[in-house]
């Protein structure tokens, strides 16, 4: 067998095979969906991004006989390292031929990489955080992912878990058809109208007119609902202006709803249509032409809509403010003609989110897995 040569990736070429890579890797696959080539070239170091105005990244290509067989970055979060303390760095952007030794030989690259930085622990697959594209994909691979979901052949897990990986968390996404609201509607109607009145909750859509007002609000909500959350680390300011910039295009307003008690934000929920099957028709490449069949009648013609999140404030997180919230959601998604939704993605230790989903009927469709390892 050939020898593999792991190369940092620095120039242009280099690049490029990166990019690429997925494209051989995916080729026979149906159920892929490429990345959009614009944002994974930020969200990997190659142009700016405002992740990496605190953090670093080092993408490493592993080749053999001249062939790109792999990739992976390995990335340093100063947000995490200063909120938890714990030495984990992080790999993301995994991908790989079916072959143990490119796998061994990228993960000790991006580990050694990482280790050279003082850190003890490596965590993934993170694209490059939990505020973006996270986890390899254990289960579900009869569909293909919703929208900024994570896909991954099957072996993968084989790849990470040989190399020395532990299962450090899990992620779960549940899954729900229009038919089977009316039912599940039923069952949390009731509780969710006696906290609406009891806390005298106001639903509201985003103010698309305040869009920007409205947004920083919605992730303010966000951060300080998360704070407890495993792993969470807060968007920075200017991480929040460039996704609110993307979503500005991309949300249907009646979909995203503001619970508010006393003129006070203190629950958001947000759905996003499920642009896929558009993104894979345009090969994730958006220009020249290819932004206008993304968003092309986007009302009318998305079916599917993935739940991004609903977040409540710490202190009203018992309150059942999350189902007075899904409760208003659902009349808006019927109105929309919505047929599919997906939930996701919800953590393994979050049993209120999990119990609450899987009693009110949803199915859960797909596991999603972060994974540790100790640096040698």
């Amino acid at each position: 067998m050939s020898e593999i040569k792991i190369i940092k990736v620095t120039s242009r070429r280099d690049k490029r095979r990166t990019l690429g890579l997925p494209w051989k890797i995916y080729k026979n696959d149906p159920y892929w969906i490429p990345a959009l080539a614009s944002e994974e070239k930020g969200l990997l170091g190659f142009t700016s991004d405002p992740f990496y105005e605190d953090n670093s990244v080092q993408t490493f290509l592993a080749e053999r006989d001249g062939e790109t067989v792999g990739r992976i970055s390995a990335i340093l979060n100063v947000g995490h390292l200063k909120r938890y303390n714990d030495g984990v760095g992080f790999f993301g952007f995994f991908e790989s031929v079916d072959d143990q030794d490119v796998a061994n030989a990228l993960f000790k690259s991006a580990s050694a990489w990482l280790k050279e930085r003082g850190l003890k622990t490596i965590r993934g697959p993170m694209n490059p955080s939990m505020n973006h594209t996270v986890g390899l994909l254990v289960d579900g691979f009869d569909s293909s992912p919703f929208f900024m979901m994570t896909y991954n052949p099957r072996y993968y897990e084989k790849l990470v878990e040989n190399a020395g990986f532990v299962k450090s968390q899990d992620m779960f996404s549940y899954w729900g058809k229009i038919e089977m609201l009316p039912k599940i509607r039923e069952r949390f109607l009731h509780t969710a109208e006696m906290v609406q009145e009891r806390f005298n909750v106001h639903i509201r859509p985003v103010n698309t007119k305040r869009f920007a007002d409205d947004y920083e609000m919605f992730m303010d909500v966000y951060n300080r609902s998360l704070t407890n959350t495993w792993g969470f680390v807060p968007m920075s300011a200017n991480e929040i202006k460039k996704m609110a910039n993307s979503l500005r295009m991309l949300m249907i307003p009646e979909l995203a709803l503001v619970a508010e008690i006393d003129g006070k934000p203190v629950g958001v929920t947000f759905c996003l249509p499920d642009y896929n099957p558009r993104i894979k028709a345009i090969k994730g490449r958006l220009f020249p032409f290819g932004f206008i069949k993304l968003l092309h009648n986007r009302d009318a013609a998305i079916e599917r809509v993935r739940i991004i999140s609903t977040n409540v404030l710490p202190e009203y997180q018992m309150a059942g403010l999350g189902l007075v919230l899904l409760n208003a959601l659902v009349p808006k998604a019927v109105g929309c003609g919505v047929k599919e939704a997906e939930f996701s993605w919800v953590l393994e230790s979050n049993q209120f989110s999990r119990g609450s989903l899987e009693k009110g009927g949803a199915i859960r469709n797909k596991t999603y897995r972060v994974y540790d390892k100790l640096i040698e």
